[in-house]
């Protein structure tokens, strides 16, 4: 974890893309969150994920279901500490993705494309 990460991220756990994805085998999955902003998913997103932009989550945290681990990622892994520290204060059960989705992509793991991303 990076110096910027562990002053973010306050002790949340990380955990690999290839580890976040074999955790999403699981069943029950955990909810994989999206912190990425609605424009940035043009470039794909991890299948099933929720987005939540960081700009939107402290407002929208209650909507997460408190009964299952919850995974959260954003684009590089340096918004993603924060929301995840806001969920494990809220006592959520959760883990930050590192390296976020070019992580994701650089361990050649699939991104589903966009249905309906916004050009801007």
């Amino acid at each position: 974890m990076d110096f910027i990460s562990r002053i973010l991220g306050g002790g949340v756990a990380e955990v690999s893309p290839a580890e976040a994805h074999r955790r999403l085998q699981n069943d029950p999955p955990p909810l994989i969150v999206d912190v990425r902003q609605p424009v940035e998913t043009r470039a794909g997103s991890v299948a099933g994920a929720v987005l939540i932009p960081l700009t939107e989550f402290g407002r929208r945290l209650t909507e997460l279901p408190r009964d299952r681990p919850i995974l959260v990622i954003c684009r590089s892994g340096h918004r993603s500490p924060l929301a995840a520290r806001q969920l494990r204060r809220a006592g959520y059960d959760v883990a930050n993705v590192s390296g976020g989705t070019m992580a994701w992509q650089g361990a050649g793991l699939p991104l589903t494309p966009p249905d309906d991303a916004p050009d801007e």
